[in-house]
């Protein structure tokens, strides 16, 4: 299902539109917005405007995600990722990177550089209780279940 998300014009340059590169792709590729090449050191982190805002529906949100090319390639993820662009937020829609690599990473202009995913928020009305229901997993931690 296709939804139609107003992105104002804040450049006229329509390469900086979200596009996806195949027709069963989930995720918007999002260019860098910068005039000048960005160097992104080992064990350092940038922040890097798209140009991009967007006009979210109500009940939805975008969520930032890294190129996993990047990542397998370069070791350069979205910190935190999935980022949330919630549907009230009408800024520009910037990717925190981070290089995890050896190498220097250069982020150049028009460069693609994360992923955009629209998906469908649930709120949930958070409330007290006295205990919780039993299960069988209980209160295990991190790789209770197993590694198999």
């Amino acid at each position: 299902m296709q939804r139609k998300i107003p992105v104002p014009i804040q450049t006229a340059d329509a390469e900086l539109l979200p596009t996806y590169s195949t027709s069963q792709a989930s995720g918007a590729d999002v260019r860098a917005d910068i005039a000048q090449p960005i160097v992104i050191a080992p064990n350092s982190s940038a922040i890097i405007p798209t140009g991009v805002r967007a006009d979210l529906p109500e009940g939805y949100e975008i969520q930032v995600r890294p190129r996993s090319g990047y990542a397998a390639k370069n070791q350069v993820t979205v910190l935190n990722t999935p980022g949330t662009i919630d549907s009230d937020y009408r800024g520009e829609i910037c990717v925190i990177l981070i290089n995890h690599g050896k190498e220097s990473f250069i982020v150049t202009p028009k460069m693609r550089i994360a992923q955009l995913v629209l998906a469908p928020v649930a709120q949930a009305e958070f409330c007290l209780k006295e205990c919780l229901s039993r299960t069988e997993r209980g209160e295990g931690k991190f790789g209770h279940t197993g590694t198999h």
